[in-house]
């Protein structure tokens, strides 16, 4: 059986054909150029510096593209990276589609569709329920093929349905706890919530950001897409019904300094920025603990503060 990245220990050489999933061109202290890349299959990611780089190393080794990699793995600040020894381009003969090393959801397609299907019969608001099936509609594809982020949380083909799926569960829960929560705008601002990331990033396959993602955000590119999309059906967009639909969309980041342009004012916009963000945490910390041995701790986790995470040993 071939080893995929997540397979090799500190100290142990290895020479596998790999996706780079994203190559930034840098600079050392003394002035040589390098590439910081990170490297995909479908079992993890690991990141390395390719030094004294060329320009043909840069025209070469770009996002995207898959290489044969012979390299040692090697701890750096308490996260693997890969002492990189030799790579080149894989050819044509060779395990070259990108696709094949992208990491997939863990639900199929189609049983993310068939949920999504479900879920808009119960959103009873004619409003909600008709710009929520316009949009999905209009970004199916992309919807159920996208990740859900560049790097941290959801990074992987299929993730944006896969994590807007996940809030939609808990957001259906809570409702039935609280009563007083409106449960048909909750479900219709989880699934809602992320769409813009069908624009503001590349696609599945080496993720980056678009220049709209890079300018505007998907926070504002969704509420645009929800005004066009008010205005396709005939539906007021500065009408209550769509403006309280909006606030849960543009505050769903909780705080100006994450992205939000106003912070929640309603129940359900608590909820939902509340739930977002659990489910965020909770697959960065559960992505992390898969790779790691029980008794031992985490690598450390980026987008939580750099905090690594200790799994225990079962008893």
């Amino acid at each position: 059986m071939t080893k995929k990245l997540i397979d090799f220990q500190n100290d142990e050489e290895m020479e596998l054909f790999v996706l780079i999933k994203n190559a930034e061109k840098r600079v050392t202290k003394t002035g040589k150029d390098f590439i910081s890349l990170v490297f995909q299959d479908r079992s993890g990611e690991i990141r390395g510096n390719y030094w004294d780089a060329t320009a043909t190393d840069f025209e070469q080794f770009q996002s995207g593209r898959v290489v044969l990699l012979k390299g040692k793995r090697e701890t750096y600040k308490g996260a693997p990276q890969v002492k990189i020894m030799a790579m080149r381009l894989a050819t044509e003969e060779e395990p070259a589609d990108p696709t094949a090393y992208t990491e997939k959801a863990p639900v199929s397609v189609t049983e993310l569709r068939e949920a999504f299907a479900q879920l808009v019969f119960e959103i009873s608001n004619p409003d909600w329920n008709r710009v929520v099936r316009y949009l999905l509609k209009k970004y199916d594809q992309q919807f159920f093929d996208f990740p859900a982020a560049k790097s941290n949380h959801h990074a992987f083909e299929g993730g944006l349905a896969f994590h807007t799926l996940s809030i939609v569960k808990l957001a259906k829960a809570v409702a039935q706890q609280y009563e007083n929560i409106d449960q048909s705008l909750l479900i219709a601002g989880a699934i809602l919530h992320d769409l813009g990331k069908t624009i503001e990033l590349s696609g599945p396959v080496a993720t980056q950001y678009t220049v709209e993602g890079n300018l505007l955000g998907h926070i504002v590119i969704i509420d645009e897409e929800v005004v066009e999309a008010a205005q396709a059906l005939k539906i007021d967009p500065n009408g209550e019904s769509l403006v309280i639909l909006r606030h849960l969309l543009v505050s769903h980041h909780g705080i100006r300094e994450y992205g939000s342009p106003i912070e929640p004012h309603m129940l359900e916009a608590v909820v939902l920025h509340s739930l977002d963000d659990l489910d965020a945490q909770i697959q960065m910390v559960s992505g992390a603990l898969k790779n790691t041995d029980e008794g031992h701790f985490s690598e450390r986790i980026f987008g939580m503060n750099g905090r690594r995470f200790y799994k225990p040993e079962t008893k």
